[in-house]
């Protein structure tokens, strides 16, 4: 019987084991996509427990603590860490076969040494370990700890990135930390906030927004500081991915609708997201900036809780499936514009597998292998079934070897072991397909494939 989360936790066949072990184990780490906070590295922040930094912000966490009952108060409250942390404790003993329980234990091994399993009675010692090792383990040695290369974080375009600035000009911080360009609030029309978001972004760009050419103005020389300070990547969350082209016109009546204070339709609402994604996705274009989509989340289910608590807090849910014309159209529309940039398209529902992997198949092209990405396996499949299934369709459809890999999207300096934990499923796949004779046991050129999707192919893809 293995031992849990031993040496070769994930790794069935020995291919497996030597692949990831002699060829991915060790690759740097290139996390393109999270929701780390820029000024806690500028700061080089030391957390007080294991509580601020496990359960602060991670709403993965805070459903499986109301999926075991725990009231609110322990959860997002005001309750004593200790008593949050016993009562996270005390819900992952019951959450086997949750990643979480995986990815847990992988933290506690990599940063605090402990080789144990957390439940209600080793709480108590795991508390004491982790905040005692947690006073000289910042945000940058749990960087250097976990050889993180590159660091792009979640920025609004209305941000000064002064952070960034602090990050770059002191130069001691162990890995590249890049701004990551989201300009959801300004495609966002139909949703509260709006109107003042644009004054917010006028006021930052320097020039009021009243039309479609201000708000494209206005974003342009915002992208030209992010430029100058190593964007290369832009990432958008919307519902769905919008197509209405011709509608230039009912755009402009949207937005001229919504800056007088009135409601805006649904077919209103989709042209104006159009035109100004496809406005983006030239820009993107220009600059050789790659374009991540994600779609596919219904969002703010609880009406009750998102009054209490806001957005983010871990009251979303898969939504339908992708509209595969509506996908294929608007990248049709950026490349007969000439403006196709590089795009990673990410679903919520794995249903959405094979329609993706389809998809990119349309619209690939020179200037990068894999020009067209169908991205990691996302949030609710962030699963090790989740991610099989997403590397098994990627194979099956497109060319796995082009994939550009992991990223943590995680708002958790800890949550780097999740790298690792790709790397085995990855791994452990392609040992069991070159045992199983399905491929050849060539360890050589298997090893550079996984090396390649570990860390090589996003080097290049993004051009860090």
């Amino acid at each position: 019987m293995r031992s849990f989360l031993d040496r070769d936790f994930l790794l069935d066949t020995q291919t497996g084991a030597a692949l990831f072990h002699d060829y991915a184990e060790k690759q740097p780490i290139i996390d393109y996509h999270c929701h780390i906070n820029p000024a806690e590295i500028a700061d080089d922040r030391h957390f007080e427990t294991i509580t601020e930094a496990w359960l602060g912000g991670d709403h993965y966490k805070w459903r499986i603590m109301r999926a075991n009952g725990v009231p609110e108060e322990y959860v997002t409250g005001s309750a004593p860490a200790y008593d949050k942390f016993l009562a996270y404790a005390a819900a992952l003993s019951r959450a086997v076969g949750n990643p979480l329980y995986h990815w847990t234990h992988l933290e506690l091994q990599r940063f605090f040494g402990y080789d144990g399993i957390l439940n209600e009675k080793t709480a108590p010692l795991v508390w004491e370990l982790c905040n005692e090792k947690l006073k000289t383990l910042s945000v940058r040695e749990m960087i250097r700890m976990s050889n993180v290369e590159t660091i792009v974080t979640t920025d609004d375009p209305a941000d000064n990135l002064a952070d960034h600035r602090r990050i770059r000009d002191e130069g001691s911080c162990p890995a590249a930390v890049l701004p990551g360009w989201r300009p959801d609030k300004a495609a966002n029309i139909a949703k509260p906030g709006f109107t003042g978001y644009l004054r917010r972004l006028g006021d930052a760009a320097g020039l009021p927004i009243r039309s479609l050419d201000d708000l494209y103005a206005a974003l342009s020389g915002r992208m030209d500081l992010f430029d100058s300070l190593g964007c290369r990547v832009s990432d958008h969350g919307l519902d769905a991915i919008p197509c209405a082209p011709g509608s230039e016109s009912l755009a402009e009546g949207a937005l001229r609708t919504a800056l007088a204070g009135g409601s805006v339709s649904a077919a209103e609402e989709e042209a104006y997201q159009f035109a100004v994604l496809r406005f983006l996705g030239r820009e993107y274009a220009r600059r050789g900036w790659v374009f991540q989509f994600h779609y596919g989340a219904v969002r703010n289910t609880s009406s009750r809780m998102f009054a209490q608590l806001g957005p983010d807090t871990g009251f979303d849910c898969i939504g339908a499936p992708g509209n595969a014309a509506k996908i294929a159209g608007f990248l049709n529309t950026l490349e007969e514009d000439g403006g196709l940039p590089k795009t990673i398209l990410y679903s919520l529902n794995p249903n959405d597998n094979a329609m993706l992997d389809s998809v990119i198949g349309c619209f690939q092209g020179t200037g990068a292998r894999g020009k067209l990405q169908h991205g990691s396996a996302w949030w609710f499949n962030d699963t090790k079934t989740g991610m099989e299934e997403q590397l098994t369709s990627l194979a099956n459809l497109s060319v796995l070897g082009n994939f550009v890999g992991m990223l943590t999207d995680s708002r958790s300096f800890l949550s780097y072991p999740r790298h690792e934990y790709f790397r085995r499923v990855l791994c452990g796949l392609l040992g069991r397909w070159a045992e199983s004779g399905q491929v050849p046991a060539d360890l050589e050129h298997l090893g550079g494939l996984a090396a390649d999707i570990s860390y090589g192919n996003a080097k290049r893809y993004f051009g860090f």
